[in-house]
């Protein structure tokens, strides 16, 4: 039950069979990207998926429909090689936590060859994801330096990494906390930019920039792209009750 493919599928099977209460804490909008594919499935419709090989949501959105359902394609040159069973049969959806310009490449590569494709109702990139990346780009013009805060497999942390990099700074760094830093690197900055991954705990960034303050004198500025409010209920069997006393 521990396969590549059917994960989602076959480990609510076997807890259900157990008689486990199942609690899913899939973020609601991989959630809607699984729910699109499920859909376009079921209208006879080839889906492209775009996004990394590997990526554990990749993985799962993979998993969610029988092997062979769902094509990856993570380059404008996978567009390229990609050979459609039906071409006015084809749909497509993408990893959430992508480079927003990496992925619209990709997409005008599909319209093009595929005038005829379905494209989500929506944007399927997280729109946390989507609103860091805006922030980087409005700041890394200023920056000597940047640190994004994340693990080194969060796709959505290595993409703000790059996007400081793409714009110029030139130490662009990923880090999981303070204590990864190279301070070395960071000698004689005048600026440095900070960012985190969409999963990032405040407090990890609140240790770098105390951290910097250690050894430098720090003036901090938040800079936001777009302010949040988006707000998920919990998941229906945790609704009513005192999670924090459980």
């Amino acid at each position: 039950i521990f396969s590549a493919h059917g994960v989602a599928k076959t480990i609510p099977a076997e807890a259900k069979r157990r008689n486990f209460q199942i609690l899913d804490a899939t973020c609601p909008l991989v959630t809607k990207v699984h729910r699109e594919a499920e859909i376009h499935f079921k209208r006879g419709k080839e889906i492209i998926l775009i996004g990394h090989a590997g990526h554990p949501e990749v993985v799962g959105t993979i998993g969610q429909l029988p092997d062979g359902a769902v094509k990856l394609v993570q380059t404008v040159e996978d567009v390229d090689a990609f050979v459609p069973n039906n071409p006015d049969k084809l749909a497509f959806v993408t990893q959430t936590t992508l480079s927003v310009e990496e992925t619209s490449g990709i997409i005008d590569a599909l319209k093009r060859k595929f005038p005829n494709i379905t494209v989500p109702h929506k944007e399927d990139i997280c729109y946390a994801t989507t609103n860091r990346q805006e922030a980087v780009k409005q700041i890394a013009h200023q920056c000597d330096a940047f640190i994004t805060v994340g693990s080194p497999n969060s796709s959505n942390s290595q993409r703000l990494r790059e996007v400081a990099e793409q714009r110029g700074v030139k130490v662009s760094r990923l880090v999981d906390g303070a204590h990864q830093i190279d301070w070395d690197e960071f000698q004689g900055i005048q600026t440095l930019g900070i960012s985190a991954g969409a999963s990032a705990p405040e407090v990890l960034v609140e240790q770098i920039i105390d951290a910097f303050a250690e050894r430098y004198s720090v003036d901090v500025e938040t800079v936001a792209a777009v302010e949040e409010n988006m707000f998920f209920p919990l998941p229906r069997p945790l609704r009513g009750m005192n999670v924090d006393a459980a």
